[in-house]
């Protein structure tokens, strides 16, 4: 039985994003429950040397998109990187 690149690839992706929006949610729902400035944790970053979390999205997003497009054989959406907010970054995703 062969498999397809995007069977192999694509699935993968949209089910990484599909958690990362739950994250998002569950930090969104926590900031407010804390009364907590929601840019707080979209500008973190877990290590000093590691991207924030708004980077790590775009980044995420532009994967998916870029393999995506590579495998259809058209070119890849651009995204003007200027997401900031939960919202903002959910709709990317």
């Amino acid at each position: 039985m062969s498999i397809s690149m995007y069977q192999a690839s694509l699935p993968v992706l949209v089910r990484g994003m599909t958690n990362l929006q739950v994250i998002l949610g569950k930090a969104e729902a926590h900031a407010a429950e804390k009364q907590i400035d929601p840019s707080v944790f979209t500008h973190a970053r877990l290590a000093p040397d590691m991207l924030p979390l708004v980077r790590q999205v775009y980044i995420v997003s532009d994967t998916a998109k870029g393999c995506a497009a590579r495998l259809a054989g058209v070119e890849a959406p651009k995204f003007e990187d200027v997401e900031q907010t939960f919202e903002e970054l959910d709709a990317r995703l």
